[in-house]
This record gives C-alpha cells, structure tokens and sequence, in this order.
C-alpha cells in the first residue's frame, strides 16, 4: 500500500512538472511595480494578448504602463525581445499624441529597469498636474 501511494506521488509529480516549466524563460511576461511613483507595468512581449481594461478599443497589446488609481495609460504598440534580459518596446500615450521608445532590462528575477530612449517622456497624472518619470525606473516583479 506504501509502495503504491508512493508511485502515485512520483507520477503525479511528474504530471504537473510542465505546468511549472511553462513560466520559466517569461521574463517578460506579468506585473511589475514601482512603488515610489504608483506606476505599474502589465506585460506580456510572448503572446501580446494584453487588453486595458476600459480601453478594449485598443485591442490586444504586448502591454502598457498605468498608474494605480488611475485610468490613464502609457500603451505598448510593438515590443520586441532581444535577448533573455532585455526587451524594446515602442509606446504611445492613451491620446495617441507623445511616442517613445523605450527598453526593459532583467536585472536580477524580480527587479527590471525600464529605460526611455528615445521620443518624449512619460509624464502620468498627479494632483491635477503632470508629472515627469524619471528617465529609468526601477521595477519589481510581482
């Protein structure tokens, strides 16, 4: 009876090892957030399935930066992964009138720097006003 509860363990072991595998190589794929400004990342550069919830206009995407509490984003109209640790991205804000490119660097598992490049700069919505990000941030990886 031992024997048999222990061959039973093994094999549905083994069954559910493609489910934890399925997750690795994703490093760009999930929420990531910064807790200094309250923006956050929603990305998925694999299958570019992404919808912004309110603005299911846009379609599925391979991602966009929002900001907690807040219904303005920063859409994520092409990405592109380079290499296993970095990703490019080519963004527009939700009025379709400032663009930029940008790219996400895997520092370590679960921080990511996300960099502006090129084009204008992000500015989110704070106390009625605009406010610029910083031209890296840090990210962390929930």
């Amino acid at each position: 009876m031992k024997m048999k509860r222990t061959v039973i363990v093994i094999l549905m072991g083994l069954l559910m090892l493609p489910a934890f595998a399925q997750n690795e190589g994703k490093s760009f794929k999930g929420y990531f957030y910064n807790d200094e400004y309250e923006v956050f990342l929603r990305i998925n550069f694999y299958d570019k399935n992404m919808k912004i919830p309110g603005q299911e206009l846009y379609g599925e995407l391979p991602g966009y930066l929002g900001r907690k509490r807040h219904s303005f984003c920063w859409v994520m109209v092409e990405a592109e992964i380079e290499n296993e640790k970095k990703a490019s991205m080519t963004m527009i804000n939700d009025f379709g009138s400032e663009d930029l490119k940008a790219s996400l660097t895997r520092k370590n598992d679960s921080i990511y720097i996300f960099k502006q490049e090129k084009g204008s700069t992000v500015k989110i919505p704070k106390n009625g006003k605009w406010q610029k990000l910083p031209k890296t941030l840090e990210f962390k990886k929930h």
